[in-house]
């Protein structure tokens, strides 16, 4: 059996080659990988960066899609498909949406696929593909197969960074976000004893938790936590900004080799907060919750999002204004965006609010819906502006020049990305 299971590219605008290699989805797919028998012969090809070659021989083609690369999967699929080769779709997006989906594939995995793998093999071998594969509860995290990275081939970064899991889900649900679509609203943890069996396995100690949220279970964090120390590690992860609630919680991440954090802020306002549903984050808090996290020498790449309802043409100054002031080491802007499956798309349908359906446009980078008190093009020229002034020198060295163990890493990330912000603010120019 030969299987190309494939990540299809991000209609992003990416510039190099590491740019292009962090939009694929990393996981995923070798996951899935882990599931096929030994004697199968399988492939991941990332589209970012590989050829896909459509005349090659092969048995079965499975492929992975979030909203934005959606059309590509179709594309990619409808290729395979007029050659008479299977091609199973699966991802976020054919979950949220597996009607549209099952056009352009002979079977849709909806959810997580682990559960409905084995069936669907054994399916396959008998020439009896179902049209959908789903489970129906969540399969618990312990001996599952590890996934198998060594399938992840054409890109420097894939050998910089050890990608573990050892969480899925988010205890939260707020209307943006498609976790917990996809993965419910629960919040299952692996063994702590498998997550340090895999760490031990990797050549190098620099560690990428991709989980949405490792500290959504505090106590399991700090069985975790504790468990690293002996291992010497340097890791980065996913929190949200109520670990600073946690004083303990805060001393073992550190000591167990943290030395950042991707911390969804949001916004600046309470009450777009409120109408999100993202009611653990307090903005009153959010300065104490920084020094807080600052001061056990962790850094913070801040997640904020821009074109809530209650956000006007000002938001965009004042967030940056709040990055600058709290040295944040890292900013991650990003537009406000209706995805399928969300109750936030649920509720722009139903206000007739949202103006495109070409998915691909749903990077969180273009608006695709009417903002209440701005125009669409104030929103997108605002979203830009915001991405400059972060990326400018000025507010690069005011956020990093300070005497922390992540100033090494920040430093030389903001000039990456100032370097990216201004190729890719260019091409916007020269396209418009």
């Amino acid at each position: 059996m030969k299987v190309n299971l494939i990540s299809p590219r991000s209609p992003v605008d990416c510039a190099t080659e590491r740019e292009k290699a962090i939009q694929f989805s990393r996981l995923s797919l070798s996951t899935v990988a882990a599931w096929f028998p030994p004697e199968a012969e399988v492939r991941i090809i990332n589209d970012n960066i590989e050829e896909i070659n459509f005349d090659e021989k092969v048995d079965l083609i499975g492929i992975t899609a979030l909203t934005s690369t959606a059309p590509r999967a179709y594309e990619i699929a409808d290729k395979f498909r007029e050659r008479k080769i299977p091609v199973i779709l699966g991802g976020i997006h054919p979950s949220a949406l597996p009607e549209e989906a099952s056009k352009h594939a002979d079977s849709v995995v909806i959810g997580e696929a682990e559960g409905v793998m084995e069936n669907l093999i054994n399916d396959f071998r008998k020439g009896s593909l179902k049209k959908f594969y789903s489970n129906s509860k969540r399969i618990p995290l312990i001996n599952l197969p590890l996934p198998r990275k060594n399938l992840i081939h054409g890109s420097k970064f894939y050998r910089e960074w050890n990608m573990v899991q050892t969480t899925r889900g988010c205890p939260f649900s707020c209307d943006f976000c498609s976790v917990s679509t996809f993965f419910g609203r629960t919040y299952r943890t692996r063994p702590v004893s498998e997550v340090i069996r895999e760490i031990k396995q990797f050549p190098h100690r620099t560690i990428f938790f991709v989980d949405d949220n490792i500290t959504g279970h505090p106590e399991y964090a700090k069985k975790l936590f504790k468990s690293l120390i002996p291992l010497r590690i340097r890791w980065f992860g996913q929190s949200s900004i109520t670990i600073a609630k946690d004083r303990e919680l805060l001393r073992l991440a550190s000591k167990s080799g943290c030395f950042g954090l991707f911390i969804g802020f949001e916004s600046l306002s309470s009450a777009n907060l409120k109408s999100v549903s993202k009611g653990t984050n307090h903005v009153e808090e959010y300065r104490e919750a920084i020094k807080k996290i600052h001061d056990y020498g962790i850094g913070i790449v801040g997640a904020f999002i821009f074109g809530f309802d209650l956000d006007d043409t000002g938001v965009f100054e004042e967030t940056v204004k709040f990055i600058d002031r709290n040295q944040l080491e890292l900013a991650s802007f990003s537009i406000l965006t209706p995805l399928p499956g969300t109750r936030l798309y649920e509720k722009m349908e139903r206000e007739g609010r949202i103006i495109e359906k070409d998915w691909a446009k749903y990077t969180c980078g273009e608006v695709v819906f009417h903002p209440k008190l701005m125009s669409v093009e104030q929103l997108q020229e605002g979203y830009y502006w915001a991405r400059k002034q972060i990326s400018s020198y000025a507010s690069i060295f005011r956020r990093t020049l300070h005497l922390r163990k992540s100033t090494i890493l920040s430093l030389p990330v903001n000039l990456m990305m100032r370097k990216a912000t201004r190729a890719f603010l260019k091409r916007k120019k020269s396209n418009s």
